[in-house]
């Protein structure tokens, strides 16, 4: 993002974001009475890591920043899932 440039969020988007991260968090806290065996854990890290992309996308205003910065936050994300299959399959195969 340029130094100089400013970016007002207007209330409406800012209440959608609170709306669905409130749904989101209400999803991700019902999810543990479901009895999904090993996938519980697996569905509550995929809402989580929807909800902290609303969160970087809106709050952090990552959907004004260049590209380069919108791929190494991606590639990120993709480490971070790498390391959770990986941890699941080592879970699995105990």
């Amino acid at each position: 993002m340029k130094q100089d440039e400013v970016h007002i969020s207007s209330f409406l988007s800012l209440g959608t974001v609170l709306a669905v991260l409130l749904l989101l968090t209400t999803i991700s806290v019902l999810v543990t009475g479901w009895h999904l065996g090993p996938f519980t854990v697996a569905v509550a890290l995929l809402i989580a890591c929807v909800k902290a992309a609303t969160v970087i996308i809106h709050f952090m205003h990552m959907k004004f920043e260049s590209l380069l910065l919108k791929l190494m936050v991606s590639g990120v994300f993709l480490l971070f899932a790498l390391v959770i299959v990986i941890t699941f399959i080592d879970y699995l195969l105990r």
